[in-house]
């Protein structure tokens, strides 16, 4: 059995595997500092200097930026946006109001409210959003777990369903949330520290979360997903935290302005303010917490500025006339100007701190050995394809495709367009089941596993179009990848550095990755698969669209990891020359059919691999004539 300690901590470990809250540089907490500072600025001024219009402006920024970084951390961190952030901000609302409404204007407001809710009724404000996040996880959870199997517009439309939802059930809760009439009898009035804590957690939570593993992770996902699996990250499952982590801060920004307002219906917490949130999310820029908290800066200024012109009145000299609309004009106008000229919103993609170059990760150590772990004795190491075999609707892709790739051996896959590589590749990574036969690392079938669990079998792998994730610094890309293998004690940063090092790009760790040469975004592609201490790699077209020196280049780092790491190897590629200069053995498709494997000697003289790259007829061309040399059918060495 569990002690009260030994729960608390297996709770942690839960908690720690589902939002993986391990960061890898100190640079979060400074960065946290950052943003916390202005806040608490903003906080005392509220309390000690602003008039009174001042200090509820300054309160209502800070529950905005608790329900803007809510916002964040699934929307900018995913890339997916959501709509339905704003529907957990109701419920925290209404959850919380519950529990403190008075009871004589509960008598008033809400008489048919069920028994057992009103006997809960006048709790203190701090235990009132406390029961409200507990609704509102129970919520986040239920709708997460569907949401986050989703990517891309679709997920974007679920998260609008759940808002529709949640609206549509609040109007029809008669009883409950006196549906579209306004709630009233809540306490008014939210204490200044109790908004200032829940800025300033909010902020650290979201600037710690984005540079934890979960973080990065979830942040690689949204550059390329398909990438991100390869590396070894669980999208799903991060989804599901970012979507559960987010709605709990907008649980708790729901709560405060409700008490803030006094009043509310419905409406309150529908399109209108979630395009409020969302623009700005959007203005200050997405993708950073620096965004949020700027941005929400921004547009509440704003709001307030233009709502004072909607009204009209004498400006000095000027007097306008009342301007229907004009705020949401306004911030709309605002927001394309914006867009128009800064793609990435006011802060780009990068932190405040990280632009200034305070996270020491990325300054240049020592490199750590990268080898992988040798496999334990009496444990096959080997990557076997054995007779494999795929039909796609009857159509035959692939038909009993057999041989094995042993650690330090490279082997080449070659073929005709259409022989089958692709699909053989993909069976081989786990993406496409064969249909029969079957492809298995150090003896574990790869059907079996999850497409983020091959790599931790194995398996590193690089894409015939590169897939990087563009807008993540060299280190990121190639830590998202060490992070996924990083066990208790295990530095992900130094087994990134080194992995860079083996590349020849330990000196570029803090350049946004689609800013490198195309030479070297081809190597950090290597780095990144290295990082994952594969015992086989598979790279697909390595040298593609590369010049002769860069293939070079690519050639001896192949080589050093070869010689270095003992890698088994099994290169895709077109270059027949290079294939032959690196290989020790060479397969060959064509249609679908394994129809040679041997050394690149044997397959350079080989009549069915001759006749499947230069056809038929010029194969039995020189047969009339006298014996050519053994290496004329394909390129020599």
């Amino acid at each position: 059995m569990l002690t009260g300690a030994g729960t608390a901590a297996a709770g942690r470990s839960v908690g720690g595997r589902l939002l993986g809250m391990r960061h890898f540089g100190k640079a979060a907490w400074v960065g946290s500092a950052m943003l916390a500072l202005p806040l608490i600025i903003v906080g005392a001024l509220a309390e000690t200097v602003l008039p009174s219009w001042g200090t509820r402006l300054a309160t209502l920024f800070l529950i905005y930026v608790v329900a803007v970084l809510g916002n964040q951390i699934y929307s900018g961190n995913s890339g997916i946006m959501s709509f339905g952030h704003t529907s957990f901000m109701a419920i925290g609302a209404y959850a919380s109001a519950l529990l403190t409404i008075a009871p004589a204007a509960q008598a008033t407001a809400l008489p048919h409210l069920p028994g057992w809710i009103a006997a809960l009724a006048g709790q203190p404000l701090v235990v009132a959003v406390g029961a409200a996040l507990a609704v509102v996880l129970v919520v986040a959870v239920i709708f997460g777990l569907p949401v986050a199997r989703l990517g891309g517009s679709a997920a974007s439309i679920a998260t609008l369903g759940l808002l529709v939802i949640t609206h549509v059930v609040l109007v029809a809760s008669t009883d409950i949330t006196r549906g579209s009439q306004t709630f009233f009898g809540i306490p008014r009035g939210v204490p200044m520290w109790l908004v200032l804590a829940c800025a300033v957690a909010a902020t650290v939570i979201a600037r710690l979360y984005r540079s934890s593993r979960a973080g990065l992770g979830l942040r690689a996902a949204r550059e390329d997903e398909i990438a991100a699996g390869a590396v070894g990250v669980d999208v799903v499952r991060l989804r599901f935290g970012a979507f559960v982590l987010g709605a709990l801060l907008c649980g708790v920004s729901g709560a405060l302005l409700a008490h803030f307002l006094g009043a509310f219906s419905p409406k309150d917490f529908y399109f209108n303010l979630t395009f409020l949130l969302l623009s700005m999310l959007i203005l200050g820029g997405i993708t950073t917490v620096s965004g949020a908290v700027g941005g929400t800066a921004v547009i509440v200024l704003l709001v307030e500025v233009l709502r004072r012109i909607e009204a009209g009145g004498a400006f000095g000299p000027v007097v306008l006339p009342p301007v229907f609309g004009l705020t949401d004009i306004g911030i709309g106008l605002v927001i394309l100007t914006v867009m128009y000229r800064l793609r990435e919103g006011l802060f780009g993609v990068r932190e405040l701190d990280e632009r200034l170059g305070l996270d020491e990760a990325h300054t240049v150590g020592a490199p750590v050995s990268a080898a992988p772990p040798a496999a334990a004795a009496g444990v096959d190491a080997s990557l076997s394809v054995e007779h494999v075999g795929k039909k796609f609707a009857g159509l035959t892709a692939l038909e009993d495709v057999d041989f094995i790739l042993t650690p330090g051996e490279v082997v080449g896959l070659i073929g005709p367009n259409g022989a089958g590589k692709s699909t053989l590749i993909n069976a081989v990574c786990g993406i496409v089941p064969p249909s029969s036969g079957r492809v298995a690392i150090g003896g574990a079938p790869v059907a079996g596993m999850a497409v983020h669990d091959v790599p931790r079998a194995g398996l590193g792998r690089t894409f015939q179009n590169i897939r990087l994730f563009r807008n993540l610094t060299v280190l990121e890309n190639v830590c998202a990848a060490a992070n996924s293998v990083a066990g208790a004690g295990d530095d992900p940063v130094a087994a990134a550095r080194a992995a860079l090092d083996v590349v020849g790009l330990a000196g570029q760790a803090a350049r946004i990755a689609a800013t490198l040469p195309y030479g070297a975004q081809r190597r950090l592609e290597i780095a990144r698969a290295l990082a994952l201490r594969p015992r086989f790699l598979l790279l697909d077209e390595p040298a593609a669209g590369m010049n002769p020196a860069e293939t070079d280049s690519l050639m001896e780092v192949l080589r050093r990891i070869r010689a270095e790491h003992r890698l088994g190897l099994l290169v895709v590629e077109h270059d027949l020359k290079l294939i032959m200069r690196l290989c020790d053995r060479i397969v060959v498709l064509d249609k679908g059919r394994q129809i040679a494997i041997g050394t690149p000697a044997e397959i350079r003289a080989d009549p069915a691999v001759i006749e499947a790259y230069i056809g038929r007829r010029r194969a039995a061309a020189p047969a009339a004539s006298p014996p050519a040399p053994a290496g004329q059918g394909l390129p020599a060495t």
